[in-house]
């Protein structure tokens, strides 16, 4: 059975896509710690962070990044923080979100009341800002898919 970020990868559940290339996706997290809260996820279903290539881990933190540049530019935050748990989803994905300070980096805040119309405002920011710093050929030609 495929994994959850394999089916919104395929688009068999919605996603709002900022990011894809041919080894990963980032998407916007439906329960946000802080606005812009993205999940850098590779295309192939590696359980773990230990079970992963190392050219893909590579990759991924490259795109980590990136995102975190453009979260840090899109909301004037003083550090991008990166995330790696798992325990919620049995794919590797690396948390990406804009960050104030420390205390706010515990996914006991992340929020699943945000409205939708917010959700696709903060990932449409986050698009518009890799854009204009660069990287618009890897921003997908609509939100809801990973198509370039």
């Amino acid at each position: 059975m495929s994994t959850l970020f394999t089916q919104i990868i395929a688009g068999d559940i919605p996603g709002r896509f900022v990011w894809a290339d041919d080894v990963a996706v980032v998407v916007g997290t439906i329960a946000p710690i802080t606005e812009g809260h993205m999940l850098v996820v590779p295309r192939a279903e590696i359980v773990q962070l230990t079970e992963a290539p190392d050219d893909v881990l590579t990759h991924l933190m490259l795109v980590a990044k990136t995102i975190g540049q453009a979260q840090q530019h899109a909301w004037s935050a003083p550090r991008a923080a990166l995330l790696i748990a798992g325990f919620e989803v049995d794919h590797l994905h690396l948390h990406v979100l804009p960050a104030w300070g420390e205390a706010e980096l515990s996914f006991r805040n992340a929020r699943t009341d945000v409205p939708a119309a917010e959700l696709d405002a903060a990932a449409e920011r986050i698009r518009t800002t890799l854009r204009d710093q660069g990287h618009g050929a890897h921003v997908p030609a609509t939100l809801s898919s990973p198509a370039l």
